[in-house]
Formats: C-alpha cells, structure tokens, sequence
C-alpha cells in the first residue's frame, strides 16, 4: 500500500499509508515500537487494517445506522504534504465526501489528519470542517492500539474517579482505582477525561511509562478482547490479546454538531518518559 515514512533528525520514526489515513508505525528516538500491528491484518483495499491507529469517523462502533466505526478507516485518502524539519517530521493528508459517502451519509465533509513526530513525542490531530450548507452530527476515535510486552504487568493511571460505559456489562460504572489490566475481555468508554492517562508496564530490568493526553475529545476508550474474543478475530493471532492494549481518544457520549461552515479538531499526544 502507498505509505508516507516520516523521519525527524532526532531519529523518530513512523509510517503512515495513505488507506484509510491509518498511522501503522511509531519509533520514538531512541525506542522500540510503540504500536501494536496485527501480523494476521489483511492489507486490502475497502477493508480495515487491525492494529496502528484507525480513525473513527463519523460512526463510533454500531451506534448507529451506518458500517461499524464508519467508512473512514477503509477509504483512500490524499497526501497534502509531508516534511521534515529541523527537529520533527510531519505529514497530512485529507479525506473528503464523494459519491460512495454521501449514499450512506449524506453530508459534505473534510478531514484532516495531522501526524508530527519529535524525539520521543507522537501527535495526531484529526480536524472536521462541514463543507455543506445543513448542520450534521458526529462522534469519532483515534483507535490507538498500543504494543505491550505483557499484559498482566500493564497498568493505567489517571482514569480514578471517571464515570465509563462497561460494554460488556453493558452499565454505568465508576473507576475507583487505577486500572489493573488482568487478561479478560475489557470494554469501557470513559466519559469528561480532563487529566493525562500513563500508560505503566514493568519490563525485566525497567519501567515502561507512555505518557497520553488528548484535546478536543471528551471520552477515552480501553479495550482488549482477552482470549475468548482474540481467539473468534480472524485478523488477529489467539494469543495477541496479551501484546496489546487499546487507549483510545473519542468523542462518543455527546456526538460533535457541526453548523454549515464550522469546524472540529480533537488530539492524542503520546509521550514516552
């Protein structure tokens, strides 16, 4: 697939193709691989890609009438620019309303994906103009999937005290603690995310710290299938529910609401400590 390869003096790293504006690849200087990429993924065209960052638009899951999470993460999108600065890397790249869209949505729209790489910092910034003339809602998600040594060392800080949507048991809860992440399928959208989430794994000799803030998006999403569900993906190995971890910046409970003309720009910042 055509692919844009980002790459900052500081030796950061990432990939990002041009189907579906799909961010597959982040090296921070200095580090490893910090997304998770499904080895099973088939890389086809009109499919979703499992792994890296998709972007969710302007359908979150099966809520509502169109294609689980919408059509963004499977339409071919243009490059704007791509460059290198003196101390980072950017691309853009857009998608726009058009024939195939507007039969199932029927809105005129703009996207804008933004991706800058620096040192050990990962921004996306994704931007929604309403290019119509009638107002149209939203909701929308950078599905983060994050690359995890293990699971069962893994835990998440800064999400203690929120309000979440428990899918699986399908009710409201409160976290009281910070998240511990025992293999199981997990399955929670967090609602008024004010504060920034770390991301803690205990490695042999060390501590992973991925340090995650986001703008513009007021829910943040955690899920993992755990065995039974990996286990029923086609496009994932049966055990790669415990090298992965999905932190997901989303606009959900209260969908966006675009007037004729407006615009709408969310963020996710990863930083690794």
């Amino acid at each position: 697939m055509d692919a844009i390869e980002l790459a900052s003096p500081d030796g950061a790293r990432a990939t990002v193709l041009l189907h579906g504006g799909h961010l597959v690849s982040w090296q921070p200087a200095g580090g490893e691989e910090q997304l998770y990429l499904s080895p099973k993924s088939e890389f086809a065209s009109g499919q979703a890609i499992r792994g890296g960052v998709p972007v969710i638009f302007p359908q979150f899951g099966a809520r509502g009438p169109l294609q689980r999470h919408g059509f963004a993460r499977s339409k071919p999108w243009s490059l704007v620019m791509a460059e290198q600065g003196k101390d980072d890397a950017l691309a853009v790249l857009r998608l726009s309303d058009d024939a195939a869209t507007r039969m199932f949505w029927p809105h005129a729209f703009e996207l804008e994906l933004s991706v800058r790489i620096s040192g050990r910092e990962l921004q996306i910034e994704l931007a929604c103009e309403n290019k119509g003339e009638s107002t149209f809602d939203f909701t929308a998600a950078l599905h983060s999937y994050l690359r995890l040594d293990d699971l069962d060392s893994t835990s998440v800080q800064g999400l203690t005290a929120l309000r979440y949507w428990d899918a699986v048991d399908e009710m409201e809860k409160v976290q009281r603690v910070d998240l511990l992440l025992p293999g199981g399928d997990l399955d929670r959208i967090y609602h008024r995310v004010r504060e920034e989430l770390t991301l803690r794994e205990r490695l042999a000799s060390s501590e992973r710290r991925l340090q995650i803030r986001q703008q513009g998006f007021d829910d943040a999403v955690v899920w993992n299938p755990g065995a039974e569900k990996c286990a029923a993906l086609a496009d994932m190995p049966a055990d790669s529910y415990k090298q992965m971890l999905c932190l997901e910046a989303a606009q959900i409970e209260k969908p966006v609401s675009l007037a004729a003309g407006e615009g709408w720009v969310g963020m996710q910042t990863f930083n690794l400590l």
